[in-house]
């Protein structure tokens, strides 16, 4: 713990031991999330399904997570991440049962749609990690948490088609598959409560004075909070309309206006309980050693909105774009092909950390999501004319970057302040789903092409934010229950 250095191989370590555990947490949630994509062609020919009608359950499958990473980045603050994640990775497991045995769209779309809460999984490893690493090596370490456990949407790719077609046999052989995805959940929620442990030995784990929103340090930070959850409603809006008759026709018109109305309805109440929180702060300020600068969280927030919102889009739709594009493939090959972009995960997100914590947060990251501006204007020319070795060589390429600015973004998360770390977390999170929807939204109506170029434009305004980040230094303060301050360093 001395230095920069972090050997993974030495589970001796206890900090090491809980590293694996909670990057193993995460990587089945992620399989669990995203088995449905690689079986895509199977899924439709059970159902009949037209495109339209599965272009939704993508968008459904990332929907629920925006609400989900702001809710259990509470919850976990609160109860902390060991009792949290056990409970997640059970619930999720029985979800995708239910997922594997639905016998009608309408059943699929409603449960692919509850599975979206197991994406707030990720949220909960990274209060965790934060609490077993010191800042010198935090970013290395939520980096292979994040990256190993980012890759279980490139295992699901690479496994679940072969369990399907050459295990289970075909055309129902989906719902084996994914079934066997859930039992394992459920099995490792069990071991993961088991053995894992919120802090190391001596450590205290600090809470919220107040539950149900972010305290925020300034009257300007309080507007600029409320105003940097509008757009969670926002696209939570989208996707009613594009589930209402004027699109899909999942759901009906009076369902449709409904649910707007309740989108209304649960943005004053989140109103309220971020007044509720603050109000003190409103009043009588925040004392100089307790402030922080909301900045900071909102650049975070548009900085993971280009970088893990473009990864969840672009897995989602990946394979089914090999498979379109390049027609001498068959399935699993394709799902294996499309799989590649997750792939890189295993290396990127860890070194996107590690350059964080050895070269600095700000640069890091502004040199990342370059990196992944130019990925994906060559991504937009990717054409059936191009060698299928070549597309790859693109895609991984700009996976790299995509994927090593999520670890240069959650390098930094756990430096902002550090009792709230799991509702940044959260926050942060929710803004990839948001990036998610908002991307898989705009691919529903553009030809791939297109949606590579304005995923690209996004990406050079975030590059524009974050040259504004404030650089972490020295330390921040933490009250202790007896009324002390205990001081935790940041470099």
């Amino acid at each position: 713990m001395s230095s920069n250095n972090l050997n993974v191989l030495n589970v001796s370590e206890p900090n090491i031991r809980v590293l694996h555990l909670t990057w193993f947490a995460f990587f089945l949630s992620f399989v669990v999330w995203f088995s449905h994509a690689p079986l895509m062609p199977l899924i439709v020919e059970t159902f009949n399904m037209t495109s339209d009608q599965w272009k939704a359950l993508l968008i459904l499958n990332v929907a629920l997570t925006i609400p989900a990473r702001i809710v259990v980045g509470i919850l976990v603050d609160k109860f902390g991440p060991r009792l949290v994640f056990s409970c997640l990775l059970c619930a999720a497991g029985l979800l995708c049962l239910a997922f594997a045995s639905a016998q009608s769209f309408e059943q699929l779309a409603f449960l692919r749609f509850l599975l979206g809460f197991v994406g707030a999984g990720f949220v909960i490893g990274i209060r965790m990690v934060g609490e077993w690493f010191p800042a010198r090596q935090v970013g290395l370490a939520e980096g292979v948490y994040g990256g190993w456990g980012n890759f279980g949407s490139a295992a699901a790719a690479f496994i679940l088609p072969t369990l399907a077609v050459s295990v289970f046999g075909g055309l129902g052989g989906w719902r084996y598959a994914i079934a066997c995805t859930g039992l394992i959940a459920i099995a490792y929620g069990l071991v993961f409560y088991w053995r894992a442990r919120n802090t190391p030995k001596g450590s205290t784990y600090f809470k919220p004075k107040r539950s149900g929103g972010l305290e925020v340090s300034s009257k300007k930070d309080f507007w600029m909070y409320v105003a940097m959850n509008i757009p969670m409603y926002i696209i939570l809006g989208v996707l009613a309309w594009r589930l209402s008759p004027a699109y899909i026709g999942l759901l009906n018109q009076t369902t449709t206006y409904l649910l707007y109305v309740v989108l209304v309805v649960l943005f004053a109440i989140q109103f309220s309980q971020i007044y509720r929180v603050n109000r003190d702060m409103l009043r009588h300020g925040v004392p100089e050693h307790d402030k922080y600068e909301f900045k900071q969280v909102a650049i975070l927030n548009w900085a993971y909105f280009v970088t893990f919102g473009s990864e969840l889009a672009v897995v989602s739709m990946l394979p089914a774009f090999f498979l379109e594009t390049f027609t001498s493939l068959t399935l699993t090959q394709a799902g294996m092909l499309g799989g590649a972009f997750a792939f890189m995960n295993l290396v990127a997100r860890p070194g996107g950390g590690w350059f964080s914590d050895n070269f600095g947060r700000r640069k890091t990251m502004s040199i990342f999501i370059t990196g992944l501006t130019i990925g994906y204007l060559i991504l937009s020319q990717v054409g059936s004319g191009w060698p299928i070795w070549l597309a790859v060589m693109a895609v991984m390429f700009c996976s790299f970057f995509v994927q090593a600015g999520e670890g240069a973004v959650f390098a930094m998360v756990p430096l902002v302040k550090r009792r709230m770390t799991g509702q940044i977390a959260g926050m942060t999170g929710a803004y990839g789903n948001v990036g998610a929807v908002t991307y898989l939204t705009i691919y529903s109506f553009v030809d791939t092409s297109t949606f590579f170029m304005i995923i690209a434009a996004s990406a050079a305004i975030g590059l524009i934010l974050v040259q504004q980040l404030t650089e972490p230094k020295g330390h921040m303060s933490e009250m202790m229950d007896d009324g002390t301050l205990q001081k935790i360093e940041l470099t």
